[in-house]
């Protein structure tokens, strides 16, 4: 069973940075692609970012330039750096693998 446990989020200015981290337990297929994904109130949670056992990394458009995802060599953390914040990335920050097993969420806030 694949357990997935964010940390990171937080309060932040416009233009801050913020990295997000996710431990990931459990056996992952070498098909897997974890990812982040990210939710607001009343709407549909949202793909940002994902990345495949390869490296092969895919972002939304409304973060590419801005975020970065990254794996260590054994896929056991993930992580997401996240620069130029703005108040439109304000969320719930979901950590995924096969893009239907999730963490918790962290909420991540960008405000003055």
């Amino acid at each position: 069973e694949v357990q997935l446990v964010e940390s990171g989020g937080g309060l932040v200015q416009p233009g801050g940075s913020l990295k997000l981290s996710c431990r990931v337990s459990g056996y992952i297929g070498w098909w897997c692609e974890l990812g982040w994904y990210r939710q607001t109130p009343g709407q549909e949670r949202e793909m940002v970012s994902r990345i495949s056992s390869g490296g092969t990394t895919y972002y939304a458009d409304s973060v590419k330039g801005r975020f970065t995802i990254s794996q260590d060599n054994t896929r056991g953390n993930l992580a997401l750096q996240m620069d130029s914040l703005a108040t439109e990335d304000t969320a719930v920050y979901y950590c995924s693998a096969y893009g239907k097993v999730w963490g918790q969420g962290t909420q991540v806030s960008v405000s003055s």
